[in-house]
Protein backbone atom coordinates (compact mmCIF):
# COMPACT_ATOMS: atom_id res chain seq x y z
CA UNK A 1 0.00 0.00 0.00
CA UNK A 2 1.30 3.46 -0.90
CA UNK A 3 2.11 5.74 1.99
CA UNK A 4 1.55 9.45 2.22
CA UNK A 5 4.30 11.32 0.33
CA UNK A 6 6.88 12.96 2.56
CA UNK A 7 8.07 16.44 1.68
CA UNK A 8 11.49 17.69 2.65
CA UNK A 9 11.02 20.59 5.12
CA UNK A 10 14.30 22.24 4.21
CA UNK A 11 13.88 25.89 3.16
CA UNK A 12 10.14 25.89 3.80
CA UNK A 13 7.91 27.49 6.36
CA UNK A 14 4.60 26.07 7.58
CA UNK A 15 2.79 27.37 4.48
CA UNK A 16 5.18 25.54 2.16
CA UNK A 17 6.77 28.69 0.71
CA UNK A 18 10.47 29.25 0.15
CA UNK A 19 12.31 31.04 2.93
CA UNK A 20 15.86 31.26 1.56
CA UNK A 21 17.43 32.08 -1.79
CA UNK A 22 20.74 30.28 -1.21
CA UNK A 23 21.43 26.93 -2.83
CA UNK A 24 21.12 24.04 -0.41
CA UNK A 25 24.37 22.18 0.19
CA UNK A 26 23.37 18.94 1.96
CA UNK A 27 25.96 16.36 2.91
CA UNK A 28 26.01 13.99 -0.06
CA UNK A 29 27.81 10.67 -0.58
CA UNK A 30 31.05 10.62 -2.59
CA UNK A 31 32.10 6.96 -2.68
CA UNK A 32 29.15 5.05 -4.12
CA UNK A 33 29.65 1.47 -5.26
CA UNK A 34 26.24 0.92 -6.84
CA UNK A 35 25.44 -0.10 -10.42
CA UNK A 36 22.63 2.15 -11.67
CA UNK A 37 20.43 1.90 -14.74
CA UNK A 38 18.55 5.12 -15.61
CA UNK A 39 15.69 4.64 -18.08
CA UNK A 40 13.66 7.09 -20.13
CA UNK A 41 10.68 5.84 -22.14
CA UNK A 42 9.73 9.14 -23.81
CA UNK A 43 10.78 12.75 -23.42
CA UNK A 44 9.05 14.55 -26.30
CA UNK A 45 11.59 13.62 -28.94
CA UNK A 46 14.46 15.10 -26.95
CA UNK A 47 17.70 13.66 -25.66
CA UNK A 48 16.65 12.98 -22.04
CA UNK A 49 17.74 15.74 -19.67
CA UNK A 50 16.09 13.64 -16.96
CA UNK A 51 18.82 11.02 -17.40
CA UNK A 52 21.76 13.32 -18.11
CA UNK A 53 21.31 15.47 -15.01
CA UNK A 54 21.20 12.70 -12.36
CA UNK A 55 23.88 10.77 -14.28
CA UNK A 56 26.30 13.65 -13.62
CA UNK A 57 25.54 13.60 -9.89
CA UNK A 58 25.73 9.81 -9.54
CA UNK A 59 28.89 9.38 -11.60
CA UNK A 60 30.50 12.21 -9.70
CA UNK A 61 29.85 10.26 -6.51
CA UNK A 62 31.40 7.07 -7.88
CA UNK A 63 28.33 5.14 -9.08
CA UNK A 64 28.54 3.12 -12.29
CA UNK A 65 25.70 4.53 -14.39
CA UNK A 66 24.13 3.23 -17.60
CA UNK A 67 21.56 5.40 -19.39
CA UNK A 68 19.07 4.13 -21.96
CA UNK A 69 16.46 6.05 -23.94
CA UNK A 70 13.88 3.42 -24.82
CA UNK A 71 12.11 5.72 -27.28
CA UNK A 72 14.95 5.02 -29.75
CA UNK A 73 17.03 2.27 -28.12
CA UNK A 74 16.41 -1.39 -27.34
CA UNK A 75 15.67 -2.43 -23.80
CA UNK A 76 19.06 -3.09 -22.09
CA UNK A 77 18.33 -6.50 -20.61
CA UNK A 78 21.94 -7.16 -19.57
CA UNK A 79 22.24 -3.84 -17.71
CA UNK A 80 18.85 -4.39 -16.06
CA UNK A 81 19.92 -7.85 -14.88
CA UNK A 82 23.11 -6.52 -13.28
CA UNK A 83 21.86 -3.25 -11.75
CA UNK A 84 21.54 -2.58 -8.04
CA UNK A 85 19.17 0.29 -8.83
CA UNK A 86 16.87 0.69 -11.84
CA UNK A 87 15.27 4.13 -11.99
CA UNK A 88 12.64 5.31 -14.47
CA UNK A 89 12.29 9.00 -15.30
CA UNK A 90 8.57 9.90 -15.43
CA UNK A 91 8.19 13.54 -16.54
CA UNK A 92 4.82 13.09 -18.24
CA UNK A 93 1.74 10.95 -18.76
CA UNK A 94 2.94 9.15 -21.89
CA UNK A 95 6.30 8.28 -20.34
CA UNK A 96 4.57 6.77 -17.32
CA UNK A 97 2.16 4.69 -19.41
CA UNK A 98 5.12 3.33 -21.41
CA UNK A 99 7.13 2.55 -18.28
CA UNK A 100 4.38 0.58 -16.54
CA UNK A 101 4.71 -2.73 -18.46
CA UNK A 102 8.50 -2.65 -18.12
CA UNK A 103 8.54 -2.59 -14.32
CA UNK A 104 7.32 -6.21 -13.86
CA UNK A 105 9.77 -7.25 -16.60
CA UNK A 106 12.67 -5.80 -14.62
CA UNK A 107 11.45 -7.43 -11.44
CA UNK A 108 11.43 -10.78 -13.24
CA UNK A 109 14.90 -10.23 -14.77
CA UNK A 110 16.46 -9.00 -11.54
CA UNK A 111 14.49 -9.80 -8.37
CA UNK A 112 17.16 -8.15 -6.22
CA UNK A 113 17.15 -4.80 -8.00
CA UNK A 114 15.75 -1.80 -6.18
CA UNK A 115 13.24 -0.15 -8.53
CA UNK A 116 12.64 3.59 -8.34
CA UNK A 117 10.53 6.07 -10.31
CA UNK A 118 11.30 9.78 -10.28
CA UNK A 119 9.87 12.89 -11.91
CA UNK A 120 6.56 14.78 -11.95
CA UNK A 121 4.34 11.77 -12.58
CA UNK A 122 5.89 9.64 -9.84
CA UNK A 123 4.26 10.97 -6.64
CA UNK A 124 0.72 11.29 -8.02
CA UNK A 125 0.84 7.71 -9.29
CA UNK A 126 2.76 6.19 -6.39
CA UNK A 127 0.07 3.67 -5.39
CA UNK A 128 -0.13 2.26 -8.91
CA UNK A 129 3.65 2.18 -9.29
CA UNK A 130 4.03 0.43 -5.93
CA UNK A 131 1.54 -2.21 -7.09
CA UNK A 132 3.78 -2.94 -10.08
CA UNK A 133 6.86 -3.45 -7.90
CA UNK A 134 8.34 0.02 -7.49
CA UNK A 135 9.90 0.50 -4.05
CA UNK A 136 10.84 4.19 -4.05
CA UNK A 137 9.19 7.18 -5.72
CA UNK A 138 10.97 10.55 -5.83
CA UNK A 139 9.40 13.85 -6.88
CA UNK A 140 10.54 17.43 -7.14
CA UNK A 141 14.29 17.95 -7.07
CA UNK A 142 15.23 14.35 -7.62
CA UNK A 143 19.02 14.38 -7.98
CA UNK A 144 19.80 14.47 -4.26
CA UNK A 145 17.10 11.87 -3.60
CA UNK A 146 18.69 9.47 -6.08
CA UNK A 147 22.11 10.06 -4.52
CA UNK A 148 20.81 9.25 -1.05
CA UNK A 149 19.04 6.17 -2.34
CA UNK A 150 22.28 4.95 -3.96
CA UNK A 151 24.15 5.65 -0.75
CA UNK A 152 21.66 3.52 1.16
CA UNK A 153 22.03 0.70 -1.35
CA UNK A 154 25.82 0.89 -1.03
CA UNK A 155 25.53 0.46 2.72
CA UNK A 156 22.79 -2.16 2.83
CA UNK A 157 21.38 -3.46 -0.43
CA UNK A 158 18.55 -5.36 1.21
CA UNK A 159 17.42 -2.38 3.29
CA UNK A 160 18.57 0.99 1.89
CA UNK A 161 16.23 2.84 4.21
CA UNK A 162 14.86 4.91 1.35
CA UNK A 163 11.53 3.37 0.40
CA UNK A 164 8.15 5.10 0.16
CA UNK A 165 7.47 8.36 -1.69
CA UNK A 166 9.60 11.46 -1.24
CA UNK A 167 9.09 14.96 -2.62
CA UNK A 168 12.04 17.29 -2.16
CA UNK A 169 11.81 21.01 -2.88
CA UNK A 170 15.34 21.69 -1.64
CA UNK A 171 17.41 24.24 -3.49
CA UNK A 172 20.20 22.44 -5.29
CA UNK A 173 23.57 23.47 -6.64
CA UNK A 174 23.24 21.71 -9.98
CA UNK A 175 25.89 19.77 -11.87
CA UNK A 176 26.39 20.13 -15.63
CA UNK A 177 24.43 17.23 -17.16
CA UNK A 178 26.50 14.26 -18.32
CA UNK A 179 25.15 13.10 -21.68
CA UNK A 180 27.76 10.42 -22.32
CA UNK A 181 26.22 7.12 -23.31
CA UNK A 182 23.04 8.71 -24.67
CA UNK A 183 22.11 8.57 -28.38
CA UNK A 184 23.45 11.39 -30.54
CA UNK A 185 21.39 14.58 -30.80
CA UNK A 186 20.96 13.96 -34.54
CA UNK A 187 18.64 11.06 -33.70
CA UNK A 188 16.11 13.35 -32.06
CA UNK A 189 13.76 16.11 -33.21
CA UNK A 190 14.79 18.82 -35.64
CA UNK A 191 13.81 22.46 -36.02
CA UNK A 192 12.32 23.15 -39.44
CA UNK A 193 12.22 26.67 -40.84
CA UNK A 194 11.59 28.18 -44.25
CA UNK A 195 15.24 28.14 -45.29
CA UNK A 196 15.25 24.41 -45.99
CA UNK A 197 18.09 23.80 -43.52
CA UNK A 198 16.86 21.77 -40.52
CA UNK A 199 18.65 22.31 -37.22
CA UNK A 200 19.58 19.65 -34.69
CA UNK A 201 17.77 20.38 -31.43
CA UNK A 202 19.23 20.21 -27.94
CA UNK A 203 17.31 20.54 -24.70
CA UNK A 204 18.01 22.00 -21.28
CA UNK A 205 16.21 23.47 -18.27
CA UNK A 206 16.84 26.81 -16.59
CA UNK A 207 14.22 26.26 -13.87
CA UNK A 208 11.77 23.74 -12.46
CA UNK A 209 8.39 24.07 -10.83
CA UNK A 210 6.11 27.06 -11.25
CA UNK A 211 4.81 29.99 -9.21
CA UNK A 212 1.29 29.44 -10.52
CA UNK A 213 -1.47 27.02 -9.54
CA UNK A 214 -3.37 26.26 -12.76
CA UNK A 215 -5.88 23.60 -11.80
CA UNK A 216 -5.08 21.14 -14.60
CA UNK A 217 -1.28 21.41 -14.51
CA UNK A 218 0.75 18.31 -13.45
CA UNK A 219 3.44 20.55 -11.94
CA UNK A 220 1.12 21.86 -9.22
CA UNK A 221 0.59 18.67 -7.12
CA UNK A 222 4.36 18.36 -6.69
CA UNK A 223 5.65 21.96 -6.52
CA UNK A 224 2.51 23.72 -5.18
CA UNK A 225 3.51 27.20 -6.34
CA UNK A 226 7.28 26.89 -5.82
CA UNK A 227 9.90 27.10 -8.54
CA UNK A 228 13.61 26.41 -8.45
CA UNK A 229 16.31 27.81 -10.74
CA UNK A 230 19.21 25.97 -12.33
CA UNK A 231 22.30 28.12 -11.93
CA UNK A 232 23.05 30.16 -15.08
CA UNK A 233 26.62 28.91 -15.45
CA UNK A 234 25.38 25.32 -15.38
CA UNK A 235 22.72 26.05 -18.02
CA UNK A 236 25.19 27.75 -20.35
CA UNK A 237 27.79 25.00 -19.89
CA UNK A 238 25.14 22.40 -20.78
CA UNK A 239 24.21 24.37 -23.90
CA UNK A 240 27.88 24.68 -24.86
CA UNK A 241 28.35 20.92 -24.71
CA UNK A 242 25.28 20.38 -26.88
CA UNK A 243 26.44 22.95 -29.43
CA UNK A 244 29.75 21.11 -29.59
CA UNK A 245 27.71 17.94 -30.23
CA UNK A 246 25.97 19.57 -33.21
CA UNK A 247 22.96 21.42 -31.77
CA UNK A 248 21.86 24.50 -33.73
CA UNK A 249 18.75 25.08 -31.63
CA UNK A 250 17.94 24.66 -27.93
CA UNK A 251 14.54 24.01 -26.37
CA UNK A 252 14.19 25.31 -22.81
CA UNK A 253 11.86 22.93 -20.99
CA UNK A 254 10.94 25.25 -18.11
CA UNK A 255 7.22 25.12 -17.26
CA UNK A 256 7.32 28.94 -17.51
CA UNK A 257 10.55 30.59 -18.63
CA UNK A 258 9.47 33.96 -17.17
CA UNK A 259 8.78 32.69 -13.64
CA UNK A 260 12.06 34.36 -12.70
CA UNK A 261 12.39 37.22 -15.17
CA UNK A 262 15.86 38.32 -14.05
CA UNK A 263 17.19 34.77 -14.33
CA UNK A 264 15.58 34.36 -17.76
CA UNK A 265 17.01 37.59 -19.13
CA UNK A 266 20.50 36.71 -17.91
CA UNK A 267 20.24 33.30 -19.57
CA UNK A 268 19.17 34.56 -23.01
CA UNK A 269 21.65 37.44 -23.00
CA UNK A 270 24.48 35.11 -22.01
CA UNK A 271 23.34 32.55 -24.56
CA UNK A 272 23.27 35.04 -27.42
CA UNK A 273 26.59 36.59 -26.48
CA UNK A 274 28.30 33.19 -26.45
CA UNK A 275 26.43 31.61 -29.39
CA UNK A 276 25.07 34.39 -31.63
CA UNK A 277 23.94 31.96 -34.38
CA UNK A 278 22.09 29.64 -32.01
CA UNK A 279 18.28 29.70 -31.99
CA UNK A 280 16.07 28.57 -29.12
CA UNK A 281 12.46 28.29 -27.97
CA UNK A 282 10.77 28.78 -24.60
CA UNK A 283 7.39 28.30 -22.92
CA UNK A 284 5.74 31.34 -21.28
CA UNK A 285 2.25 31.97 -19.87
CA UNK A 286 -0.05 34.45 -21.60
CA UNK A 287 -0.17 36.28 -18.27
CA UNK A 288 3.62 36.73 -18.27
CA UNK A 289 3.80 37.68 -21.93
CA UNK A 290 1.55 40.62 -21.10
CA UNK A 291 3.28 41.49 -17.84
CA UNK A 292 6.72 41.45 -19.49
CA UNK A 293 5.69 42.61 -22.95
CA UNK A 294 8.73 44.88 -23.07
CA UNK A 295 10.98 41.77 -23.04
CA UNK A 296 9.43 40.22 -26.15
CA UNK A 297 11.78 42.10 -28.53
CA UNK A 298 14.71 40.83 -26.42
CA UNK A 299 13.62 37.23 -26.99
CA UNK A 300 13.23 37.81 -30.72
CA UNK A 301 16.57 39.60 -31.05
CA UNK A 302 18.54 36.98 -29.10
CA UNK A 303 17.49 34.14 -31.39
CA UNK A 304 14.18 32.88 -30.01
CA UNK A 305 12.47 31.09 -32.91
CA UNK A 306 9.07 30.89 -31.23
CA UNK A 307 7.34 31.03 -27.86
CA UNK A 308 4.96 28.28 -26.78
CA UNK A 309 2.07 29.40 -24.60
CA UNK A 310 -0.65 27.25 -23.05
CA UNK A 311 -3.70 29.24 -24.15
CA UNK A 312 -5.95 26.23 -23.45
CA UNK A 313 -9.28 27.78 -24.48
CA UNK A 314 -11.01 30.81 -25.98
CA UNK A 315 -13.92 30.39 -23.54
CA UNK A 316 -13.57 32.66 -20.50
CA UNK A 317 -15.62 30.30 -18.33
CA UNK A 318 -13.26 27.42 -19.05
CA UNK A 319 -10.22 29.63 -18.46
CA UNK A 320 -11.67 30.64 -15.09
CA UNK A 321 -12.31 27.01 -14.11
CA UNK A 322 -8.72 26.14 -15.02
CA UNK A 323 -7.44 29.23 -13.15
CA UNK A 324 -5.26 30.23 -16.08
CA UNK A 325 -5.23 33.90 -15.00
CA UNK A 326 -5.81 35.12 -18.53
CA UNK A 327 -8.85 35.78 -20.66
CA UNK A 328 -9.86 35.40 -24.28
CA UNK A 329 -9.07 39.08 -24.80
CA UNK A 330 -5.62 38.59 -23.25
CA UNK A 331 -4.89 35.88 -25.82
CA UNK A 332 -5.93 38.23 -28.61
CA UNK A 333 -3.69 40.96 -27.20
CA UNK A 334 -0.69 38.63 -27.07
CA UNK A 335 -1.29 37.32 -30.59
CA UNK A 336 -1.46 40.93 -31.82
CA UNK A 337 1.69 41.82 -29.88
CA UNK A 338 3.59 38.98 -31.52
CA UNK A 339 2.36 39.89 -34.98
CA UNK A 340 3.36 43.52 -34.45
CA UNK A 341 6.84 42.36 -33.39
CA UNK A 342 7.18 39.95 -36.33
CA UNK A 343 7.56 37.11 -33.84
CA UNK A 344 6.09 33.59 -33.72
CA UNK A 345 3.56 32.51 -31.08
CA UNK A 346 2.96 28.75 -30.75
CA UNK A 347 -0.35 28.38 -28.89
CA UNK A 348 -1.38 25.08 -27.32
CA UNK A 349 -4.89 24.12 -26.25
CA UNK A 350 -6.96 21.75 -24.18
CA UNK A 351 -9.59 21.59 -26.88
CA UNK A 352 -11.85 19.00 -25.27
CA UNK A 353 -12.87 19.39 -21.64
CA UNK A 354 -16.12 18.62 -19.80
CA UNK A 355 -17.11 22.24 -20.50
CA UNK A 356 -16.39 22.30 -24.22
CA UNK A 357 -19.42 22.77 -26.43
CA UNK A 358 -19.59 22.33 -30.18
CA UNK A 359 -20.22 26.07 -30.39
CA UNK A 360 -17.15 26.93 -28.26
CA UNK A 361 -15.00 24.54 -30.28
CA UNK A 362 -16.03 26.27 -33.50
CA UNK A 363 -15.37 29.62 -31.83
CA UNK A 364 -11.77 28.57 -31.10
CA UNK A 365 -11.31 27.54 -34.72
CA UNK A 366 -12.75 30.85 -35.91
CA UNK A 367 -10.53 32.84 -33.57
CA UNK A 368 -7.46 30.93 -34.74
CA UNK A 369 -8.35 31.87 -38.31
CA UNK A 370 -8.97 35.51 -37.49
CA UNK A 371 -5.64 35.78 -35.66
CA UNK A 372 -3.84 34.14 -38.61
CA UNK A 373 -2.49 31.37 -36.38
CA UNK A 374 -3.53 28.27 -38.33
CA UNK A 375 0.05 27.60 -39.46
CA UNK A 376 1.30 28.07 -35.88
CA UNK A 377 -0.80 25.31 -34.30
CA UNK A 378 0.40 21.69 -34.35
CA UNK A 379 -2.29 19.36 -35.69
CA UNK A 380 -2.46 17.32 -32.47
CA UNK A 381 -3.66 20.40 -30.58
CA UNK A 382 -7.13 20.10 -32.13
CA UNK A 383 -7.59 16.73 -30.38
CA UNK A 384 -6.18 17.30 -26.89
CA UNK A 385 -8.51 15.88 -24.24
CA UNK A 386 -8.28 17.06 -20.62
CA UNK A 387 -6.39 14.69 -18.31
CA UNK A 388 -7.45 14.62 -14.67
CA UNK A 389 -4.77 12.78 -12.65
CA UNK A 390 -4.73 11.98 -8.95
CA UNK A 391 -3.91 15.10 -6.96
CA UNK A 392 -5.25 17.47 -9.61
CA UNK A 393 -6.77 20.70 -8.32
CA UNK A 394 -9.62 20.06 -10.74
CA UNK A 395 -10.89 17.56 -8.18
CA UNK A 396 -11.77 20.52 -5.96
CA UNK A 397 -14.51 21.60 -8.36
CA UNK A 398 -18.10 20.46 -8.07
CA UNK A 399 -18.31 20.89 -11.85
CA UNK A 400 -15.64 18.20 -12.20
CA UNK A 401 -16.85 15.76 -9.58
CA UNK A 402 -20.25 15.49 -11.22
CA UNK A 403 -18.85 14.04 -14.47
CA UNK A 404 -15.98 11.84 -13.27
CA UNK A 405 -15.93 8.09 -13.67
CA UNK A 406 -14.09 5.94 -11.09
CA UNK A 407 -10.32 6.39 -10.95
CA UNK A 408 -8.49 4.16 -13.42
CA UNK A 409 -4.96 3.56 -12.14
CA UNK A 410 -3.73 1.99 -15.37
CA UNK A 411 -4.88 5.12 -17.25
CA UNK A 412 -3.25 7.35 -14.60
CA UNK A 413 -6.34 9.42 -14.02
CA UNK A 414 -10.07 9.86 -13.81
CA UNK A 415 -11.90 9.11 -17.05
CA UNK A 416 -14.80 11.38 -17.87
CA UNK A 417 -17.66 11.39 -20.32
CA UNK A 418 -18.98 14.65 -21.68
CA UNK A 419 -22.54 15.53 -20.61
CA UNK A 420 -23.32 16.03 -24.31
CA UNK A 421 -22.53 12.79 -26.21
CA UNK A 422 -22.25 14.77 -29.45
CA UNK A 423 -19.13 16.52 -28.11
CA UNK A 424 -17.48 13.15 -27.46
CA UNK A 425 -18.48 12.07 -30.96
CA UNK A 426 -16.80 15.21 -32.32
CA UNK A 427 -13.67 14.39 -30.31
CA UNK A 428 -13.57 10.91 -31.83
CA UNK A 429 -13.94 12.35 -35.32
CA UNK A 430 -11.24 14.98 -34.79
CA UNK A 431 -8.87 12.47 -33.21
CA UNK A 432 -9.21 10.21 -36.24
CA UNK A 433 -8.53 13.16 -38.56
CA UNK A 434 -5.41 14.12 -36.63
CA UNK A 435 -4.10 10.54 -36.54
CA UNK A 436 -4.47 10.30 -40.33
CA UNK A 437 -3.06 13.72 -41.10
CA UNK A 438 0.23 13.82 -39.22
CA UNK A 439 1.34 17.44 -38.95
CA UNK A 440 -0.10 18.81 -42.20
CA UNK A 441 -1.42 21.88 -40.44
CA UNK A 442 -3.60 23.58 -43.01
CA UNK A 443 -5.07 20.39 -44.39
CA UNK A 444 -5.80 19.10 -40.90
CA UNK A 445 -7.40 22.38 -39.90
CA UNK A 446 -9.67 22.32 -42.95
CA UNK A 447 -10.84 18.77 -42.14
CA UNK A 448 -11.40 19.65 -38.49
CA UNK A 449 -13.25 22.82 -39.52
CA UNK A 450 -15.56 20.74 -41.70
CA UNK A 451 -16.13 18.09 -39.01
CA UNK A 452 -17.01 20.71 -36.39
CA UNK A 453 -19.55 22.43 -38.62
CA UNK A 454 -21.11 19.11 -39.60
CA UNK A 455 -21.40 18.27 -35.88
CA UNK A 456 -23.20 21.59 -35.43
CA UNK A 457 -25.56 20.75 -38.26
CA UNK A 458 -24.51 23.80 -40.25
CA UNK A 459 -22.94 24.37 -43.65
CA UNK A 460 -19.16 24.69 -43.68
CA UNK A 461 -17.98 28.26 -44.42
CA UNK A 462 -15.13 28.74 -46.86
CA UNK A 463 -11.85 29.48 -45.09
CA UNK A 464 -9.57 30.39 -48.00
CA UNK A 465 -10.17 34.10 -47.55
CA UNK A 466 -8.63 33.97 -44.07
CA UNK A 467 -5.37 32.32 -45.08
CA UNK A 468 -2.26 33.89 -46.63
CA UNK A 469 -1.86 33.01 -50.31
CA UNK A 470 1.30 31.02 -49.60
CA UNK A 471 2.29 28.93 -46.60
CA UNK A 472 4.26 31.11 -44.23
CA UNK A 473 7.61 29.85 -42.97
CA UNK A 474 6.61 29.19 -39.36
CA UNK A 475 9.45 27.44 -37.47
CA UNK A 476 8.42 24.22 -35.77
CA UNK A 477 9.87 21.12 -34.17
CA UNK A 478 9.44 17.83 -36.02
CA UNK A 479 8.05 16.26 -32.85
CA UNK A 480 5.35 18.68 -31.72
CA UNK A 481 4.54 19.19 -28.06
CA UNK A 482 2.42 16.45 -26.56
CA UNK A 483 1.96 15.10 -23.03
Amino acid sequence: MARTPTISPQNKDVRGKATSSAATAPLLPSNLTTDVLLLSTYELGRQPFGLASPAAWLRGAGARVTCADLSIEDFPAAAASAADLVAFFLPMHTATRLAAPLIPRIRELNPNAHICCYGLYGPTNAAYLNSLGVQTVIGGEFETGLLRLCDGLSRNRSDPGAGDTHISLDRQQFEVPDRSGLPELSRYAELRTGDGQPRIVGYTEASRGCKHLCRHCPVVPVYNGIFRIVQADVVLADVERQVEAGAGHITFGDPDFFNGIGHAVAIVEGLHERFPELSYDVTIKIEHLLKYADRIPLLRDTGCAFVTSAVESSDDRVLELLEKNHTREDFIRVATLFRDNDFVLNPTFVTFSPWTTISSYIDLLELTLELELVDNVAAIQWAIRLLIPAGSRLLELAETKSILLPYAADRLGYPWAHPDPEVDELFDAVFEIVCRSGDERRETFARVWDAAHRAAGSSTPQIDRYLPTSLSAIPYLTEPWYC
